[in-house]
């Protein structure tokens, strides 16, 4: 195969491809490739580059953003040359996400290992359609009354970490945090205040907030644990908020955020118009978020709270999507058909039309909280975890396009997603 190398310091490597059988037609650093695509009057050797890209059958390039232009993957187009991207970083990884090329690559692999790439066919042509991302910044809110946020932002989290991803945990709850206390970690380190203290300097970057978390054992999840007094609630401001999730995008795979319920802007009516708001930490999130998990209780009390307050969390969030959990599911507290008559009500005085249903699961739960661990941990085939599991496979992960098949049981061990017709 003919190729040509746009690395830095490309001459070991091109000695491993050709004793693999390979035809080096040109070398070059990682720039000269963009330069000469930006502007072929103002590069004199641009002429003899750009015809070794066509004389190529793959560029082999490394990928940074003064390399990977929409230029240099204009004129490969142009003559049909496939792009094989070599990352050092996530944020690479990413940019050639964005630019629809697949099997990206480390920069440090070896001379075999690339030529068994470039011997193998793309996972796909290159006119499909690259995969939906799917959302980085998850806010997982519930009405007041506990519905369960917190349990439910610890086991999302949880859940979303399996397969090696790795997943933040920011415990942004103003008024009552408590994930430091579910999971036994200590809340006496700097955790997300001092994030968004460092953001507000603009010193924040994944490596520091990789110093500020605590990990949760081997799951892959790191915490950033909340306020350990609610006295403290003036170090969440909104725009520390909005910046310490924006440098969480490049941390994590997934961030979730667990907040407080409240949604209220009175405040702003009696108090100092240039000063702190309570709520600001949970409506920044909010702005902030890729997707908002609804938490309501599954039951009269919580239902009717969750309606209250669901039209203040549509005019806050405007577009975002949003999945609604009915937590705590019992036919005790409902009577016959517990979950039609959830749907039937949300629909009807919200319309909602989808929703999931997390079991009530009082053993798995007590024992995760006197463990001080993550009920996935402690009870991993509970009723709880499997429906969790279920609804972060349809919901998050890999969300389908169209309605789930008609069931005909319902004796359903996991979450049942339940929508108009189902």
């Amino acid at each position: 195969m003919k190729l040509l190398l746009a690395v830095d310091d490309a001459s070991a490597l091109a000695e491993a491809l050709r004793r693999e059988g390979h035809h080096v037609v040109a070398t070059s650093d990682a720039t000269s490739l963009a330069a000469a695509a930006d502007d072929l009057l103002l590069d004199p050797g641009a002429g003899a580059l750009l015809s070794a890209v066509a004389e190529a059958d793959a560029v082999v390039l490394e990928v940074r953003r003064d390399t990977l232009t929409a230029a240099v993957v204009a004129v490969c187009d142009r003559t049909a040359t496939r792009i094989v991207p070599l990352c050092t970083d996530d944020a690479s990884m990413r940019l050639a996400e964005v630019f629809g090329l697949e099997q990206p690559l480390a920069l440090a692999i070896e001379g075999w290992r690339l030529s068994d790439v470039l011997g193998a066919a793309p996972a796909r042509p290159a006119s499909a359609p690259s995969p939906r991302p799917g959302p980085r910044v998850i806010v997982v809110w519930g009405p007041a009354g506990a519905p369960g946020r917190s349990t439910v932002a610890v086991e999302l989290a949880v859940e979303l970490a399996r397969g090696g991803r790795h997943v933040g945990l920011v415990d942004a709850d103003s008024h009552a945090p408590s994930i430091a206390l579910a999971l036994g970690l200590a809340d006496e380190g700097p955790g997300f205040a001092a994030a968004c203290r460092q953001a507000e300097r603009g010193g924040l970057d994944p490596r520091e907030l990789s110093r500020v978390s605590v990990p949760l054992g081997g799951s892959g999840v790191d915490v950033l644990t909340g306020l350990n007094r609610p006295s403290r609630w003036p170090e969440l401001s909104g725009t520390r908020v909005e910046r310490a999730l924006s440098v969480c995008r490049d941390w994590t795979d997934y961030t979730v955020v667990d907040v407080a319920a409240s949604l209220e802007r009175d405040e702003e009516i009696v108090s100092d118009l240039d000063g702190p708001r309570r709520n600001a930490a949970t409506l920044a999130a909010l702005r902030c978020a890729d997707l908002v998990v609804a938490v309501a209780g599954a039951d009269p009390v919580g239902v009717a709270r969750f309606l209250r307050a669901h039209s203040d969390l549509r005019a806050t969030i405007g577009a975002t999507p949003v999945v609604v959990l009915a937590n705590r599911l019992r036919p005790s507290a409902l009577g016959i058909d517990p979950r039609g008559q959830v749907r039937r009500t949300l629909d009807r005085f919200g319309g909602i039309g989808d929703m999931w249903f997390l079991p009530m699961d009082p053993r798995s739960a007590d024992a995760a909280l006197l463990a001080a661990r993550p009920i996935a941990e402690i009870a991993p085939k509970s009723p709880f975890t499997l429906s969790l599991r279920r609804f972060v496979g349809e919901a998050i992960v890999t969300a389908p396009t169209t309605r789930p098949p008609r069931r005909t049981s319902r004796r359903i061990a996991g979450a049942e997603r339940i929508s108009d017709g189902v």
